[in-house]
């Protein structure tokens, strides 16, 4: 069962599987949003989804970022994400097009940041998010 369906710039509909979802500055102490630490926190995030879906490819989807009026600090400007980060695994039928659509599937695990804490579906999903290249990306799988 998928928790909604999305479709692509390109066309095609994928339905995403699984997303987790969390505060992008959860748990920041101290500091400041800034490069360093944006960095970190998409290094971070990318290695989750790397580790929790190892058989399938991961997809950075690059952040936007905010410059907050701010006086720098020591590690240079303020430099905000979106306030929340997501893993999502998504699916869909299989890129090659010789292989058997009843017994081969394609998948594509991304790695996002989004202002809302909605799950991206339909058309309405964010243009960066659909405009992901799924024939590049995603890996055909056998069920």
């Amino acid at each position: 069962m998928s928790l909604s369906h999305m479709a692509l710039s390109s066309g095609r509909s994928i339905e995403l599987t699984e997303l987790r979802m969390s505060s992008t500055y959860g748990g920041m102490l101290e500091g400041y949003p800034c490069k360093p630490i944006n960095d970190m926190k998409v290094r971070s995030l990318q290695r989750q989804a790397e580790r929790a879906f190892p058989s399938t490819p991961v997809h950075l989807v690059p952040p936007s970022c905010e410059y907050p009026d701010q006086t720098a600090g020591a590690f240079g400007p303020a430099e905000a994400l979106p306030p929340v980060a997501c893993i999502g695994a998504f699916r869909s039928t299989a890129v090659a097009p010789e292989l058997d659509p009843a017994l081969h599937r394609s998948a594509l695990t991304v790695v996002w940041f989004q202002t809302s804490l909605d799950a991206p579906s339909g058309r309405n999903a964010d243009l960066v998010l659909r405009s992901i290249r799924w024939e590049e990306l995603a890996q055909d799988y056998e069920l």
